[in-house]
Parts: C-alpha cells; sequence; structure tokens
C-alpha cells in the first residue's frame, strides 16, 4: 500500500509541476534548458514513449512516469523496483560516499535514435478514407506497368499481377462478411539473374508501399548467432519509417529461401534450415509479433513494437540449383527400355526444367510440407535467352544502355551501340552464366576507359560501341563535335 500512495504522489508531483509552469506551451525542455516550439511539441506526440527498463511502449504499459531528462518508466516497472528496494534488507545508512544517480547519465545510454509512430485512435480512423477497392490496379494492367520494366517473364508477371490484386482486394474488404480469404503468398522459382528481387522491386515501386528484402541465409533459430525471424518484419518496419499501420500493408520479399532447405547431414543441429522454415510460418500465416525497432535482435537495447503480420504479402524467391536434377529424376522414372521409349537424358538440354516443379519436387529438396502450404501460389521464371539478353540492354525504361546515355550526356557527348556490340554483349552474358547481371559488369569492363578518357577533350562529340572494341579487336568510332554540326546542318538542308 505505502508503495502504490508512493506512485500517487508522483504522479500527483508530476502534475502540479506541469501546472505550475503555466500552460502546455510553457513547458522547459530540460535537456537544452529552453522552451520547446509547438512544432517539436507535435513531432513528439506523434510518437510513443517507452518505458527505460523494459522497453515496452506507453500504450500497452498504461500512462508512464516521468522522471526527467527524457526518461520514462512504467508503473509495474516502478513497482518492481520499490519492492526490491523494500524487501532487499539493505541498510542504506551504512552505505557512505554514494552519490546521487545522475539522470543525464542514464539518459545517454538509453538509444532515442529509434522512435514509433503513435497508433491513431479508432474515432480518427473511422473519419479516414477507406482503401478503395477501384483504385487496385486490375491485374492486366500492373502486368502492363511491369512491362515496361522488366522483358520476358510473361508466365511469372501475369501470376503475380492476379496474385497481388487479390490480396489487396482482400486487405481492402478485411472482414466485411462471413468468408475469410486467405493470404496469396508467392513461392518465385527461377534461375540467377532472371529478375526475381527486380520483379519485387518494380512491383512494390508501382504499388508504392513499403518493401522489405531480406536474406534467408543470415536467419537463424532463436537463441543462436544470426538474425532472428522477426528480422525480416524489423526490416519492413523501418522502410515504412516506422509507421506500423503502413508496414501492415507492405511487402515482404525473402531471398536465397532455397538456403535453408533441410540438411541432408543430421549429425549436426540445424539451426540455420528446417527450424527457421518452422519460425517462417506464423509470419507467412498471420500473427502478432513484437519485433525490435532499428535492430535485428531483441536483445538490443531498442523499444520493441507489435506488428499483424496478417495483411503483409509475403514473397519468397530462390535459384534451387540441384532442383533441376530432382524433377530429371521424376521424370525420368516413366523411361523405359524398347524402341519407341523415353530417353533418360531426354530433359538434360530442356532450359524451362523448372516450369515442370511440383510440390512433391519440393519436398524432395529439403522444404517443408507445413512452408509450402503457406506458399499457395508458385511461379517460375525462365532462363534468360540471348535475344532476351538484348532486349534487356535497351528497351526498359531505365535500360542498362539508357543510363550510360544519360551520364556521357551530361559532358554533352552522344552514345550510341550498334547491332553487333549488343549481340556480343549478350554472348559473353551467357558465357558467365550469371544472367542478367553479367550485362551490367561487361558493359562497365568496356566503358572504363572511354569514361576516363571523353573528359580530357572537350571536341568529342559522338562515341559509337562496335562488336569489335567489345572483342578486342578494334576501338570505339568517335566523332568530333565539329563533324556532328556538319552532320546537322546537311540534314537540316535536305528536310
Amino acid at each position: 500500500m505505502e508503495n502504490k500512495d508512493y506512485l500517487e504522489d508522483i504522479e500527483n508531483n508530476d502534475t502540479e509541476h506541469m501546472d505550475a509552469g503555466g500552460e502546455k506551451g510553457d513547458v522547459t525542455d530540460l535537456q537544452t534548458g529552453g522552451s520547446k516550439t509547438e512544432q517539436e511539441k507535435e513531432s513528439e506526440e506523434e510518437y510513443e514513449r517507452f518505458c527505460f527498463l523494459c522497453h515496452r511502449p506507453e500504450s500497452q504499459t498504461g500512462k508512464l512516469i516521468t522522471l526527467g531528462q527524457g526518461i520514462s518508466i512504467c508503473p509495474e516497472c516502478m513497482q518492481r523496483t520499490m519492492d526490491t528496494i523494500q524487501n532487499g534488507n539493505i541498510d542504506f545508512s551504512k552505505l557512505q560516499g554514494i552519490n546521487m544517480i545522475n539522470l543525464s547519465d542514464l539518459q545517454n545510454m538509453m538509444p532515442r535514435q529509434q522512435k514509433v509512430k503513435k497508433k491513431k485512435p479508432k474515432e480518427e480512423k473511422a473519419a479516414e478514407p477507406v482503401f478503395d477497392i477501384r483504385k487496385i490496379p486490375a491485374p492486366h494492367k500492373i502486368k502492363g506497368q511491369l512491362d515496361e520494366y522488366v522483358i520476358g517473364q510473361d508466365y511469372a508477371k501475369k501470376v503475380i499481377s492476379v496474385a497481388v490484386y487479390n490480396h489487396y482486394k482482400r486487405v481492402a474488404t478485411g472482414t466485411q462478411d462471413d468468408i475469410e480469404i486467405e493470404k496469396s503468398n508467392i513461392l518465385m522459382i527461377g534461375p540467377t539473374g532472371s529478375g526475381k528481387t527486380y520483379l519485387v522491386k518494380t512491383l512494390a515501386r508501382l504499388l508504392d508501399v513499403p518493401l522489405a528484402i531480406a536474406d534467408a541465409t543470415s536467419l537463424t533459430e532463436a537463441g543462436y548467432i544470426g538474425d532472428d525471424i522477426e528480422s525480416v518484419i524489423s526490416k519492413l518496419l523501418a522502410a515504412a519509417d516506422n509507421d506500423v499501420e503502413k508496414a501492415e500493408r507492405g511487402i515482404v520479399f525473402i531471398d536465397e529461401i532455397d538456403k535453408i532447405a533441410k540438411k541432408k547431414d543430421t549429425h549436426h543441429r540445424d539451426v540455420s534450415g528446417e527450424s527457421v522454415q518452422q519460425g517462417l510460418l506464423k509470419l507467412l500465416e498471420g500473427a502478432e509479433v513484437e519485433v525490435p525497432v532499428g535492430a535485428s535482435s531483441k536483445n538490443a537495447m531498442v523499444p520493441l513494437t507489435t506488428v499483424n503480420t496478417r495483411n503483409i504479402l509475403f514473397i519468397c524467391g530462390g535459384a534451387f540449383p540441384d532442383l533441376e536434377n530432382v524433377i530429371k529424376e521424376r521424370l525420368n522414372k516413366k523411361s523405359s527400355m524398347g524402341f519407341q521409349a523415353d530417353l533418360k537424358d531426354k530433359y538434360d538440354n530442356d532450359p524451362n526444367l523448372l516450369s515442370k516443379v511440383t510440390l512433391e519436387d519440393l519436398r524432395s529438396f529439403g522444404m517443408i510440407p507445413e512452408f509450402l502450404g503457406r506458399l499457395p501460389v508458385i511461379c517460375t521464371l525462365d532462363r534468360l535467352t540471348k535475344d532476351m539478353l538484348v532486349r534487356i540492354l535497351k528497351e526498359p525504361k531505365n535500360a542498362i544502355l539508357k543510363q550510360y546515355q544519360k551520364l556521357l550526356a551530361l559532358d554533352e557527348v552522344q552514345l550510341e551501340f550498334d547491332d553487333g556490340a549488343l549481340e556480343a554483349i549478350a554472348e559473353k552474358a551467357l558465357e558467365r552464366d550469371t544472367g542478367a547481371r553479367a550485362l551490367r559488369a561487361i558493359i562497365e569492363e568496356f566503358m572504363l576507359d572511354i569514361m576516363y578518357e571523353i573528359p580530357k577533350d572537350d571536341n568529342i562529340g559522338r562515341v559509337t560501341i562496335t562488336r569489335e572494341y567489345i572483342e578486342h579487336r578494334g576501338g570505339p568510332l568517335i566523332a568530333m563535335r565539329g563533324v556532328l554540326k556538319l552532320e546537322s546542318q546537311e540534314a537540316a538542308a535536305q528536310g
């Protein structure tokens, strides 16, 4: 009872201190020694306060007790502290030479760079316009926008467009009737460099929703060195500027998902394989999880907040390098002997063998059935061909060639590539077998000398990259600005 009376006295003194200081606008900032402006106070009111000891937000603990210097403690921690002092049998009269605690030192220990916005009350939510279903782009419009940035992969773009459209219809309707629509999480399977990550990045930018890209290789079971499962949601929260409501409508892309398959060797504990799949189940299904704000571990001295993953769209992607052998083994079971029998090497040169994947193949690869059951939409991406690589170089809105042309245009120099040069670059990229990633590396290699030499000479007006230059059999064609001026005058005279 005495401790509870003590807590009430602290709250009353805090209130009297506020009244003695005058109106709210006259409150003095103890840290800076000056009075806070209205704008600073409004920005502070948007974010939640956290208990210095347990790091829980004020929305969960109730009204916090302010000790000054920006340090607040929840009533539960204060009560526990007073009980410890009362029952600790400490004779404070025998403690000599101990100074009082300096609250400013404690304040410097508490990380304050990360804040969480307060959730708006229900009255304000009702006044806001509800997420309008009619504003969600139709699947053909989503695919049409993706076509402007991503070359090929028509089947994957169609599958993703429909899944995203259905998911955000589900988010918009909520639970308006008795029929509850389940989530449409996506599993993307494709060789490296086929555009899995780029497809998701483009999708999130077009829909204007927060996107978090996480790497499954860094995730480990709780209690082991590595990122916790909840760190995936922490990245999404950071991408949403620590706005919980905005993060709950975002997209999470978990890359390298094939790296958490069950290990064949069972002699040691698998802390980054099957156990990680088990930990991701609750996130994929939809659950309220406590996540650290601005850190990958709950053990860090950072605040915790609760995020509901029910309306978060999860897209998992992986190259699954040995999956083709699993598919071949399943398909070759049908082979037999005789003149009209299927040969065992029938599928060795099939470029789109991954499109024949089934759930049975993924289970044989090492993915557990519970995990696959929460990824109902499975789409495969085709291996890039020479023609697709040439189109990737020049057709998208932010094509690689357009980027270099813009760089040289800032120096008032025209950059051109002839068709033979584009084919030579695509052929070299196919030899590296790393997909579209090889294109940038190859062009960077050949553009190095050009980007270095051009700023030296102000008379250069145009550079043309030829096949001979790519194959080290010649140099680029360089035209001076005087020549370009004559060409433009001749063209004007003929026109």
